[in-house]
């Protein structure tokens, strides 16, 4: 669990996580929140919990979480948002399919069953949610419904093979993520996952959904250009 000042949902999310009784350990990661979200995750069972000294950003914490992550020997790695957006009910289908060998990397999609909106999805995200994944699309040759869900499972052998490091420490973290998994050659699986949008589940800002947008664009132009052999890029080593 990525966190930034999610005190008010953490442990909403944490009994419905726990509930599935198939998670070993959770993982959280508090990106120097001013709330207690740190305080009341210590007081959870089967909960290791790292604060950062400073807010060091979305990208960074993820880092974190799967290097403690890997450190634990887990051989699933389910990231789910600790503001109860992405309902946790999934996790047994989604490590399923990591599990019996399947596929490396299992998206929980807003976009797959045509609820998003409804859900209460806001028009201009939806809208620009959909023209960034159709770029993506064309630009990764790829056929994916969204590539900007915080709803992600890996396995063991996919995390290690991944470049993190080289990825930003902002947002668009999650979208040269899947860029590289795809780059790797490997198959993203989605399944679909109702979400829920209210107050208290985090958000980023407009302007910093433009920035987040551009980087979008960014790395699939990169992407594209280092596949056609144009240029050369950490975020996309030469393959051995």
């Amino acid at each position: 669990m990525p966190a930034y000042n999610a005190a008010q949902t953490l442990k909403m999310t944490y009994d419905e996580v726990m509930v599935q009784e198939i998670v070993d350990l959770v993982i959280l990661v508090d990106d120097a929140s001013s709330d207690e979200t740190s305080a009341i995750a210590a007081q959870l069972p089967q909960t290791r919990v790292h604060a950062h000294d400073k807010n060091r950003g979305y990208g960074a914490n993820q880092k974190t979480c799967y290097k403690m992550a890997l450190e634990e020997g887990a051989d699933i790695i389910i990231m789910v948002h600790p503001d109860y957006q992405y309902t946790p009910l999934l996790i047994p289908a989604m490590a399923s399919m990591i599990g019996n060998g399947l596929y490396h990397c299992v998206l929980g999609s807003r976009i797959l069953g045509g609820h998003a909106v409804k859900n209460g999805m806001p028009l201009w995200k939806y809208i620009s949610n959909r023209f960034l994944t159709l770029v993506e699309n064309i630009l990764l040759a790829a056929k994916i419904s969204e590539y900007h869900t915080g709803y992600r499972a890996f396995s063991r052998e996919l995390l290690e093979k991944l470049p993190l490091e080289s990825n930003s420490d902002d947002f668009v973290f999650d979208n040269q993520i899947l860029a590289q998994i795809i780059w790797l050659g490997y198959t993203i699986a989605e399944v679909s996952c109702p979400t829920k949008y209210f107050t208290e589940a985090s958000s980023i800002t407009f302007i910093r959904s433009v920035k987040y947008g551009f980087g979008c664009l960014n790395t699939a132009a990169k992407y594209r250009l280092a596949k056609m052999g144009v240029i050369k890029t950490l975020l996309f080593p030469e393959r051995r």
